[in-house]
C-alpha cells in the first residue's frame, strides 16, 4: 500500500494512495482510507506526528494504534458492514446493509454537566476520548481551502452590505492568525480585491502561507506593513501582508495611533485557551516553555492578551471599523477574562452568512480520490458550463481554479444551495460513470453548514426565535443522512467554539459512477441541505419559507403556504 514514507529520524509520513487500484473491498471503504490518510498528509495537517489536523488539537484518530486498526478494519470491511468509531478509536464492525453507511463516527460526546474544558481534556489525557474538531475527526478536511470560500463569501457580503460595492477595492482588512483556518484570510481578501494585514506570531506559519501562495508578502514591523498597505491602496492593487507580531500588541498600537482599518476580525485558535493563543511578550518557543512550567499562570496571561486585543477591536468599532467575530470564541474568552462588553462585537454568521444558510447554501466540497488535479478542473469546467446562471458560483470557481493551491488530494469547495448540491453530485457521478474522471470522487461538506450544527456563539447565534442552543437539529441531520445512504456519517462536540459550546454533524458520500451511488447521492444531497431549510423555516426566516412554497422534494406540515 503506497501510503507510508520513512524519514531518517523515524517519523511516519502519511500520504493517501492515488490512482485506480484499491486496497479495500470497495470504493466506499477505499475513500475512507484515503481521506483519513489525507487528513494526516504533511501538506494538510498542522501536526501530523501527533495526529493533529487543525483547530487547536483537532485529531484524525485517537492514537497511532487506533489509526492503524482503523485502516486495517477498513481494508477488511465488507460492502454490507458498518464500522463504528468511538472518539477516534475503532470499536467494532456490524453486518448492516449495502445501503447503510460504511462508517459511523461519534467524537468528543460527553454528558452536558461534565462538558467543561477541565473535565474533557483530563479525559482526553487519559486516552478515553478525542477532540475531532469538525472535519479532522470526520475525515473530510481539505486544508486551508476548506475555510477559504467561507471567508471569501463573508468578505464579499461585507463589501455589499457595509460598503455598497461589489468587492473590497480601496478597503483594508486587519486580522490575526495564519494557522490552518486563519491562513485562508489573506487570499480571501485579495480574491475580493482588497488589502489585508494579518498578524501572526509564528514565523513558520507566515512562511508556509507564502510557500502555498495564500499570502503575498511578509513584514517584520508594523510600520513596514503599513507602508506596504498604503502603497497598495494608492495604486489600487490587491495585497496581503503577513505581519510577524502579537495581535494584542499590534491591534492596541494601531488603535492608540488612531489608524483605523475598514474591517477588523481575528482568526486565532482562541477557542483553545491552552495552545491556541500566544500571550503578549512571548514567541512560540518561550510560550511553550511557560505553558509547560506553569499552565495556570500561562492561561492567565493568555486571558490578559485576549482581553487587550478585544478592547482594541471594540475601540476600532467606535472609530468606524466594521468588526466581526469569526467564530473562534474570542468574545467568550474575553468575557471570561473580565471584559463585560465583548459581545458588542457582532458574530459573522448572523451579520453576513445567515442569508445563505437560510436557503440551504453552505460549504459543499468534493475530493478527487485519483489524486489527479485534472479531475477537479474538469468538474470546475462542467459546473461553469451547466450552471453558468449562478454568477457568484462561476466567479468563485474561476478564481479558485487560478489561485488555490491544492494540499494533499486535489479538492474543491463551493457554496451551493438546496437543489444545486444534488445536481452537482449527480453530474459528478455521471462523469465518473462515463470515465471523464479517472477515479471516483468523495463528496462532503464542513460541519459549519445550514442544518447540521448547534453553536450559539457561531452558526446559530441570534436565531430569530431564540433557538440558538437547540441541538436536536444536528442529531436529526446525522440520522437523516445515515438513513439516506451516506458513506460515512459523524456527530461531534465542541468544534469551532470549544467544549461545551457546540454539537455538529457531517457526512461523506462516494460518487463511484454506479446506479446505487446515483440513488444515494440524490437522497443525501436533497435531505442534507433540506433539513437546513426546515430548520431556518422553523426559526421564522422568510426566505426559507419562500423556498419551500416554491417547491421542494420533501414534506413539511407548517410552511407550505
Amino acid at each position: 500500500m503506497d501510503n507510508l514514507e520513512a524519514e531518517p529520524h523515524g517519523r511516519r509520513v502519511i500520504r493517501a494512495p492515488r490512482g485506480k487500484q484499491i486496497n479495500a473491498r470497495g470504493w466506499q471503504q477505499e475513500a475512507a482510507i484515503r481521506l483519513l490518510m489525507n487528513n494526516l498528509d504533511p501538506e494538510v495537517a498542522k501536526d501530523p506526528d501527533n495526529l493533529i489536523v487543525y483547530g487547536g488539537k483537532g485529531k484524525a484518530a485517537r492514537n497511532w494504534e487506533s489509526f492503524d486498526e482503523i485502516i486495517n478494519m477498513l481494508k477488511e470491511l465488507y460492502n454490507d458492514e458498518t464500522l463504528l468509531i468511538q472518539s477516534g478509536k475503532p470499536v467494532g464492525a456490524f453486518k448492516t446493509t449495502k445501503y447503510a453507511p460504511r462508517v459511523l463516527i461519534s467524537n468528543a460526546q460527553i454528558v452536558p454537566r461534565w462538558a467543561t474544558d477541565e473535565i474533557f481534556w483530563e479525559l482526553e489525557r487519559k486516552g478515553l476520548t478525542m477532540f475531532g474538531q469538525m472535519t479532522a475527526g470526520s475525515w473530510i478536511y481539505i486544508g486551508t481551502q476548506g475555510i477559504l470560500q467561507g471567508t471569501y463569501e463573508t468578505l464579499a457580503a461585507i463589501a455589499r452590505k457595509e460598503f455598497s460595492q461589489g468587492d473590497l477595492r480601496g478597503k483594508w482588512f486587519l486580522s490575526s492568525g495564519l494557522g490552518e483556518m486563519g491562513g485562508a484570510q489573506p487570499l480571501a481578501v485579495t480574491m475580493n480585491n482588497g488589502v489585508g494585514i494579518i498578524v501572526e506570531v509564528d514565523p513558520s506559519k507566515i512562511d508556509r502561507r507564502l510557500k502555498d501562495r495564500y499570502l503575498d508578502v511578509r513584514a517584520d514591523s508594523l510600520d513596514e506593513a503599513l507602508r506596504m498597505k498604503d502603497r497598495a491602496l494608492e495604486e489600487g492593487k490587491a495585497l496581503s501582508v503577513g505581519l510577524l507580531g502579537n495581535a494584542a500588541t499590534v491591534f492596541t498600537g494601531l488603535a492608540n495611533r488612531n489608524i483605523v482599518p475598514d474591517i477588523v476580525s481575528d482568526q486565532t485558535a482562541a477557542h483553545d485557551i491552552n495552545i491556541g493563543y500566544i500571550p503578549e511578550g512571548y514567541d512560540v518557543g518561550k510560550a511553550e516553555e511557560f505553558r509547560n512550567s506553569d499552565p495556570e499562570k500561562y492561561r492567565q496571561e493568555v486571558y490578559k492578551s485576549i482581553v487587550k486585543e478585544t478592547k482594541a477591536i471594540l475601540r476600532f468599532r467606535e472609530l468606524g471599523s466594521k468588526v466581526f467575530d469569526y467564530g473562534n470564541n474570542l468574545r467568550t474568552r474575553a468575557l471570561e477574562g473580565g471584559l463585560k462588553n465583548a459581545f458588542d462585537i457582532p458574530g459573522y454568521v448572523p451579520a453576513y452568512i445567515r442569508d445563505l444558510f437560510a436557503v440551504g447554501s453552505g460549504p459543499f466540497r468534493w475530493v478527487a480520490l485519483s489524486g489527479e488535479p485534472d479531475d477537479i478542473y474538469k468538474i470546475d469546467d462542467a459546473i461553469i458550463e451547466n450552471f453558468g446562471y449562478d454568477e457568484q458560483l462561476v466567479k468563485w470557481l474561476k478564481l479558485a481554479k487560478e489561485r488555490v493551491h491544492f494540499q494533499g488530494l486535489p479538492a474543491r469547495i463551493c457554496y451551493a444551495g438546496y437543489g444545486l448540491r444534488e445536481k452537482i453530485g449527480l453530474m459528478i457521478n455521471d462523469m465518473v460513470r462515463k470515465d471523464i474522471l479517472s477515479a471516483p470522487v468523495a463528496i462532503g461538506r464542513d460541519h459549519h453548514d445550514t442544518g447540521s450544527v448547534a453553536s450559539p456563539f457561531r452558526e446559530t447565534e441570534g436565531m430569530l426565535d431564540g433557538s440558538d442552543a437547540i441541538a436536536d437539529w444536528p442529531i436529526l441531520n446525522a440520522l437523516l443522512n445515515a438513513s439516506s445512504g451516506a458513506t460515512w456519517v459523524s456527530v461531534h462536540h465542541g468544534g469551532g467554539t470549544g467544549i461545551g459550546n457546540s454539537i455538529h454533524a457531517g457526512f461523506v458520500i462516494v460518487a463511484d459512477g454506479t446506479a446505487d451511488a446515483e440513488e444515494k447521492i440524490s437522497r443525501v444531497l436533497n435531505a442534507d441541505p433540506g433539513i437546513g431549510v426546515i430548520r431556518h423555516s422553523d426559526a421564522g426566516y422568510r426566505s426559507s419559507k419562500s423556498l419551500i412554497q416554491r417547491g421542494v422534494k420533501f414534506k413539511t406540515p407548517y410552511f407550505r403556504r
